[in-house]
């Protein structure tokens, strides 16, 4: 169900921001290239909940599922396959690189928004 919910889409602009400013700014080992995975998980997660009311273990299900084809897809090269390797936001967004490391970012960007939401939930029966 369509539903728009202002806090998740503001909390979305808050996560774009900061990926934006770590693809800009920071050239290191860990936060870009590990750290900006698993923001991008959550990033994914409240713009979708910004716009669809849907189940939050479902929506956060589906959110890592996408991120893993995303990731299956650099393993076979799509960029390539496509025809899009001479398009600069087509290797950005859709990735060039298979790396095993980004799947555990998205699981642990997976897992911190379960338990985010588990103890929200918590805290608003208390």
């Amino acid at each position: 169900m369509l539903k728009f919910n202002i806090k998740s889409f503001l909390l979305s602009l808050l996560f774009l921001g900061s990926l934006i400013y770590i693809a800009l700014f920071v050239n290191d080992q860990f936060v870009r290239p590990f750290l900006g995975d698993v923001l991008v998980v959550g990033w994914l997660y409240l713009f979708v909940k910004s716009f669809i009311k849907i189940k939050n273990s479902t929506l956060a299900h589906s959110v890592l599922l996408f991120a893993c084809m995303i990731e299956v897809a650099q393993f076979f090269n799509l960029v390539t396959l496509l025809g899009l390797q001479h398009i600069k936001a087509a290797r950005i967004i859709i990735g060039s690189t298979f790396d095993w490391l980004d799947i555990l970012a998205y699981g642990i960007g997976w897992a911190c928004i379960l338990l985010i939401e588990f103890y929200r939930f918590k805290s608003k029966q208390l």
